[in-house]
């Protein structure tokens, strides 16, 4: 694989653009994810111009304000954001316990909650799992995880219950009391009694908000195996991108009753529509650049040299986003700055964070504007020192510098 050049002070593939060479014009432009081949799976969730509001003492505050989003069967689905963006007055509106003003939730075929219906949350077929678990402390594992299936013959109830057990991985705790249990096994007695009635839509409300960091991401990844390996449908909440990546086919940045972008995690993460996604999902700096056009090929020019626009479709939003003269603002990722010894752009070291296998430096330019790269932790560089650097993005993303 031939690697990308390295952003230079005077490169040869974009050169500076004379007086008389305009920037590159604006067009139409859509950053809104491409088709893919084939159908999408029927729609085990749909939720349409959702409107929520709450009485307060100086009137109604609107939580929810037209959220609209879909989810395939057998798709995981993250609503992400931060707190009171309305990402758990949805879920509980999806669930029965709050009604909508406006708008629709489907579930499979049918219209569960409007503002003229409210199906009985018992009767949508939907699995909740709470923050805090919500076990009942005085029923043994055995019979929480019974507790909605009251209505099988005794038999076909223990055999359901010795399933959903095994299928977490806890067979043989059956007997022990919630208080016996660690969060982790905790979380998973709740996840087993949510999937013991065979719902059709499994609801998680930030499963993982009250375990350490390093079970937070080995639970994620067994949930995941665990809903993928049964087929089954299911949104989480949460404001931990981390989990939503783990977790999530798609995800829903959430801001103010809304989603901004509804897409993949590698989307959000490469290509956010909006600066509020690309400041949320991941770390980054945005830096002030100016688009030059020059014998067919775009770039951005920086205030250490030049970067290439290499795909068609970063160019097209380029050239909508940028202003009279051409100016964009640029999102470079910290995986977007190369660490290069040989390079002649250098950046001051003015942060550093250990994590493991590699440091997170915070890089100071002479303008005073900063980035962050994330660097191979054997390159072990002092606070005040210059580094060399080199950009190597793959996704040039850029935003109207007024946005």
């Amino acid at each position: 694989m031939i690697p990308n050049p390295p952003l230079r002070a005077d490169p040869a593939d974009c050169p500076p653009a004379p007086a008389a060479c305009p920037p590159v014009p604006a067009a139409p432009a859509s950053r809104a994810p491409a088709s893919h081949e084939g159908a999408e799976p029927p729609a085990a969730l749909r939720v349409e111009d959702l409107h929520v509001s709450f009485a307060q003492p100086a009137g109604r505050t609107r939580v929810l304000d037209g959220l609209t989003f879909r989810l395939g069967a057998g798709e995981i689905g993250c609503l992400l954001g931060a707190s009171g963006c309305g990402k758990t007055t949805a879920l509980r509106t999806i669930a029965g316990f709050v009604a909508p003003e406006r708008g629709c939730v489907h579930i499979g075929a049918s219209c569960v909650a409007s503002a003229t219906r409210q199906l009985e949350p018992e009767r949508r077929g939907v699995g909740v799992v709470f923050q805090d678990y919500a076990l009942f402390p005085h029923l043994d594992v055995a019979a929480n995880v019974a507790f909605g299936l009251r209505a099988l013959p005794a038999s076909e109830r223990s055999a359901r219950v010795a399933e959903m057990l095994e299928l977490v991985g806890l067979a043989g705790i059956g007997r022990r009391f919630p208080h016996e249990l660690s969060g982790g096994q905790q979380q998973r007695v709740a996840l087993a009694r949510a999937l013991a009635p065979h719902p059709a839509i499994l609801l998680l409300d930030e499963p993982f908000s009250n375990l350490d960091p390093d079970l937070r991401e080995r639970l994620a990844l067994d949930l995941r195996d665990i809903l993928k390996g049964q087929g089954i449908t299911a949104l989480l909440v949460t404001h931990d991108q981390y989990e939503a990546f783990a977790l999530a086919d798609r995800i829903g940045v959430m801001h103010a009753g809304r989603i901004e972008q509804w897409d993949t995690p590698y989307r959000l993460y490469h290509q956010p529509d909006t600066r509020l996604v690309a400041d949320f999902v991941g770390l980054g700096a945005f830096l002030p650049g100016r688009l030059e056009h020059r014998d067919g090929s775009t770039c951005v020019r920086l205030e250490l040299g030049v970067l290439p626009i290499r795909k068609r479709a970063d160019e097209v939003i380029a050239g909508a986003s940028a202003g009279e003269r051409g100016e964009v603002t640029v999102l470079l990722r910290p995986d977007d700055v190369v660490h290069d010894d040989a390079s002649p752009l250098r950046a001051e070291v003015v942060r550093k964070a250990f994590r493991g296998a590699q440091f997170l430096y915070t890089l100071r330019l002479p303008s005073g504007a900063t980035l962050l790269a994330l660097v191979p932790s054997h390159h072990d560089h002092a606070v005040g020192e210059r580094i060399g650097i080199r950009f190597d993005a793959d996704h040039v993303v850029t935003f109207d510098p007024r946005s």
